[in-house]
This record gives structure tokens, C-alpha cells and sequence, in this order.
């Protein structure tokens, strides 16, 4: 990035929740690596809502700290109740003050060794990279359901990655600040996709996964079914966010000719004195078809109206208490 040393700011966004165990750990060893970088840095940690003592636990961190002998700071963010993964991103990201931002999880399994890796990628010039854990240290029952959907991702969005849910990322500030309105639901995995989208260059690196040795996994299957129903919310913003007539009428198009030409052929018949077709169940199938055409034509033009507004999207989540 052809910087001299100390005139960026890194910051390194980590949502945690019930992490107590691991959240001390986690910032010396951040603090050890981004000593050594030569820049200005922060740290900020978001809870989401933890339960245990997690909050107490990076308090105690924030009071102790001296920003001013090592040239960077801890930041703390906790959230009223669990607003979720995408929430607890974007409200880092929204205080975080860096020209690279990166993501980590806070559960100790991603090395912050890594991180002079991830800024010789944006170095070489991309704006986003994404890490991939290919030697992966978790059971099969979360490695499998991870392949089968980034190879969906794949092939429905044309970024191949190998590990989108790697929550091991850096960006540049100006892809956080063009995305992070976005962040709802369990769209946070799909941001390579919705930066892909924008025309922002995504890079991929291989990442060391170290197994977890403190605390228990948040992911489940209801998040696995989840990120699927987004991965549809993510095709819509990505290909039809601002035409989605196109998306609904097409679709509501071809189901109301299929309905039309249903009953212009029960119509032939009964020309034909093929009577009598009132009973028919294709008769009660074609004029169903037209109306969920006719209503799906609606959707996209109502979806029109809402884009022509372009209202921007309110926050969904409450931040309790700033340590900063």
C-alpha cells in the first residue's frame, strides 16, 4: 500500500459472544502482531449479547490497556440482547476508523499470525480477501454442509471461493463503508459476493485453522438452512436490486402464459364439444397459474416503487455501553 509506518490505521473488528474464556488470549496475541506491524491499530470487539462473562472480561482488558506506549488502542462495543453475527459486523464496522479493516471470529481459531498475509494481498491490489480454511479443525458434521454450500454460492453467483464463511477477512475501508448498510439477517457471509457485485477486486488466501480449545461452537443447522434462504435474498441485491420488475415479472410472465395457454386449450375443446371442462382439475390449474402471475407482475412493480425511493436501511441493532 506504499505507506510509511504508522500512517494507517488498522482495525480489527471481532464480534464475540460468550467467548469469555478466549477473549484474553485472543487480544495479546493481536496486540504481539499488530506491535510488530509498524502501524497505528485498534481493536474492537463487539459483544452480542454475551450471557457469561464476556463483557466483564474485556472491561477488566479496556482498563488496563496504555494506548499511548504501544500506538494502539482496544475498543469495546456491547449490544443490548443477540442481534446476530451480521449486526454485531456492522456495527464494528461502522466505528471502526482503519483504511484496512479486518474480521475475525473470537473464538481463538483463527491465527492472528495471519494478518501480515491478508495486507500483502491488498498490497498486490485487491480490495477485499477473503481467508480459506483449508486444513479445517472441525468436525464433519459443520466441513461437509460448508462445502456443499460454497459450491452452491459458486455456481449461482460466479465468485468462486472455497471457504465463504471464513469469518477471517480484510478490506479496504471504502468496501466496509459501501456495503455495511447491507449487513442484516446472515447476509455477513455473503460479502465477497455483494463486493464481487459492485466491482471491487476479491482475493482468496489460505488460512491456518487451529481446532478450539475454549467454549462451544454458535453454529447450527437453522444457520446452515438460513444462509441458503439468503443466498436468494443475495442473487436479488446482487443481479435485480435495481430492477425488480425484471426479476418478479419475468418469473410472473412466463407462469401467466403458462396459465393463459392452459385454458386456450380447455377453450379448443370446448369448441370442439369436448364438454363438459368445468370439472376439470386443469381448468382450476390454468386460471390459478394466471393469478399468481398477474400477482408476482404486482410484487415487481411495487419492488420498483420501493427502489425509487431509496430510502436508506435503519439500523437493527442497540448498542447498551461504548468502552472507547
Amino acid at each position: 500500500m506504499n505507506e510509511r509506518p504508522g500512517e494507517r490505521q488498522l482495525s480489527v473488528v471481532i464480534p464475540v459472544y460468550n467467548e469469555a474464556d478466549n477473549v484474553g488470549k485472543l487480544y495479546a496475541q493481536l496486540r504481539s502482531v499488530l506491535n510488530s506491524l509498524g502501524r497505528s491499530w485498534e481493536v474492537i470487539f463487539v459483544d452480542d449479547g454475551s450471557t457469561d462473562g464476556t463483557f466483564a472480561q474485556l472491561k477488566a482488558l479496556y482498563q488496563r490497556q496504555s494506548p499511548a506506549a504501544e500506538g494502539g488502542r482496544l475498543r469495546v462495543l456491547r449490544f443490548r440482547r443477540n442481534f446476530g453475527k451480521a449486526a454485531a459486523l456492522a456495527a464494528g464496522f461502522e466505528a471502526a476508523q482503519g483504511e484496512v479493516v479486518l474480521t475475525m471470529d473470537g473464538d481463538l481459531q483463527d491465527d492472528p499470525q495471519e494478518i501480515p498475509k491478508f495486507l500483502r494481498q491488498l498490497e498486490e491490489g485487491f480490495d477485499l480477501v477473503s481467508g480459506w480454511k483449508k486444513q479445517r479443525r472441525d468436525p464433519f458434521s459443520k466441513r461437509w454442509p460448508s462445502r456443499v454450500f460454497n459450491w452452491a454460492v459458486s455456481l449461482l453467483t460466479g465468485l468462486s471461493l472455497h471457504d465463504l464463511n471464513c469469518g477471517f477477512k480484510a478490506y479496504r475501508r471504502e468496501v466496509i463503508q459501501r456495503l455495511q448498510a447491507r449487513l442484516y439477517g446472515e447476509l455477513h457471509r455473503y460479502i465477497p459476493v455483494l463486493a464481487h457485485a459492485q466491482g471491487y477486486r476479491v482475493g482468496e488466501i489460505v488460512v491456518a485453522h487451529r481446532p478450539r480449545q475454549r467454549g462451544r461452537s454458535k453454529y447450527g443447522w437453522e444457520r446452515f438452512l438460513r444462509g441458503f434462504l439468503d443466498l436468494l435474498t443475495v442473487i436479488l441485491l446482487t443481479r435485480y436490486a435495481t430492477r425488480p420488475l425484471h426479476f418478479f415479472g419475468g418469473t410472473g410472465l412466463l407462469v401467466f402464459l403458462a396459465g393463459l395457454g392452459i385454458n386456450l386449450y380447455l377453450t379448443v375443446l370446448w369448441f370442439l364439444h369436448y364438454r363438459p371442462i368445468g370439472t376439470r382439475p386443469l381448468l382450476m390449474l390454468g386460471v390459478l397459474l394466471m393469478i399468481l402471475g398477474v400477482q408476482l407482475i404486482s410484487i415487481g412493480l411495487i419492488g420498483e416503487m420501493i427502489v425509487s425511493r431509496d430510502e436508506p436501511r435503519r439500523k437493527i441493532y442497540v448498542i447498551e455501553k461504548r468502552l472507547e
